[in-house]
């Protein structure tokens, strides 16, 4: 039996699996933008090409992410971390070697996507989410956050030093390495499967003839708010996925060198660290979407005054600090929301379902970056698109109904 008690003492056994694994996977990823140019440069693509890959990336990431949430909800989350761990290893392989664009498409987009729905938020957040119980939750969350925010930030600097020393096909060696290192700490994330699960918000039984997956889906896509999650987390895939791919490249076109942008990446990565945990940890005292639409705001103000301002190394730092301290710190949040109307039992699937909107957003902020560029050669459309969309995202939010739905509102919390 697993006993809520025994979890909160190896919590931060728990929790640092779960950070360094993310920490890994999603650091990996944080710095594919450094590669844009090294990697069309020396195969003689046109940006576009590169965007697409990790446009597709984006998407599958999306598109699995319910799928492999189903597993992890029915099976437990430690098999889908590790088998995820193992297949962004060998997609980062594929990546390496690929001399042709289909097969760099398929390693990059296709695998490495896959992968990344089971070693990034969905997975770790899910174990966590049923591995604590509702008062330690916002704390676990965040924490795992905060550690692997520290690892996103760690890989930027490991990535510009090795791009520089060895070239950029021994750096993306030297990821799938640290991929498969990673890998044997989803043992330490093993939580109970759906059919034998309790649900720890509520300290109630939730057995298998209560209600199935399908019937927890039907559920949440009879919910207005799960739709405005949906909604408002593109905003947050858009920019995201724009400013990591294509933040390096409009700064080396605007004149500056590759160590401000590496180290507007840092500074991205650094204060996530602190924004993630600060996001988490205030979950737990206030309502998850008001912080919501304060970040979306956040980021809107921050992205339209970077756009229209003169570009400075001041200015870059300032916006890279800004949109640091708000970067991740969505989807604890989200994640959190999730959880708080529908329960935990499920948080693995229906999370699934709402990241797909983010990675939707991803698609195109990625995508489009390439496209826009190669016909205008301006960022300037994605920019003032990033601004609205998180105007538009603020406001999606604020109508939400948080509150637990009837099946669990006359359960004790």
């Amino acid at each position: 039996m697993w006993d809520r008690d025994e979890a909160w003492r190896r919590r931060w056994l728990l929790v640092g699996a779960g950070g360094i694994v993310m920490g890994a996977a999603l650091g990996v990823r944080n710095v594919q933008g450094l590669f844009l140019l090294p990697v069309t440069l020396a195969r003689g693509w046109p940006r576009e090409t590169f965007g697409l890959a990790l446009a597709l990336q984006n998407l599958l990431w999306g598109v699995a992410q319910p799928l492999t949430g189903m597993i992890a909800d029915r099976y437990g989350s430690a098999r889908v971390i590790f088998a995820g761990a193992l297949l962004y290893a060998l997609g980062l392989v594929v990546m390496a070697l690929a001399a042709s664009t289909g097969v760099y498409t398929v390693g990059v987009g296709v695998l490495i996507g896959v992968a990344l729905s089971g070693t990034a938020f969905g997975a770790v957040y899910g174990a966590l989410s049923r591995l604590f119980p509702a008062d330690r939750r916002g704390w676990a969350l965040g924490v795992a956050g905060t550690i692997g925010g520290l690892g996103q930030f760690v890989m930027v600097p490991f990535a510009q030093t090795l791009i520089g020393a060895a070239g950029w096909t021994t750096a993306i060696l030297a990821f799938a390495a640290v991929m498969l290192a990673s890998a044997p700490l989803a043992a330490w994330l093993r939580d109970r499967p759906a059919g034998h699960a309790t649900d720890a918000t509520h300290g109630q039984d939730d057995t298998e003839s209560e209600t199935g997956i399908r019937a927890a889906v039907k559920e949440a896509f009879a919910h207005r708010g799960f739709w405005l999650l949906n909604l408002g987390f593109f905003a947050c895939g858009f920019q995201l996925a724009f400013i990591g791919a294509h933040l390096p490249a409009y700064l080396l076109d605007k004149g500056m060198n590759a160590r401000e942008a590496s180290m507007a990446l840092a500074i991205i990565a650094l204060a996530n660290t602190v924004g993630t945990f600060l996001c988490g940890y205030a979950g737990g005292l206030l309502r998850r979407k008001w912080l919501l639409s304060g970040i979306y705001f956040v980021r809107a103000a921050a992205m339209a005054l970077f756009a229209t301002l003169p570009l400075t190394t001041a200015s870059l730092y300032v916006f890279a600090a800004v949109m640091g301290l708000t970067w991740l710190g969505t989807v604890p949040l989200t994640n959190g929301i999730v959880s708080q109307v529908f329960g935990v039992r499920y948080i693995a699937t229906l999370f699934g379902f709402v990241f797909f909107g983010h990675q939707l957003g991803s698609f195109f902020g990625v995508w489009l970056g390439g496209v826009v560029f190669d016909a205008m050669h301006s960022y300037a459309p994605l920019w003032y698109g990033s601004v609205a969309l998180g105007v538009i995202s603020g406001l999606l939010h604020m109508p939400i109904d948080d509150r637990r739905v009837a099946r669990l509102a006359a359960q004790p919390v």
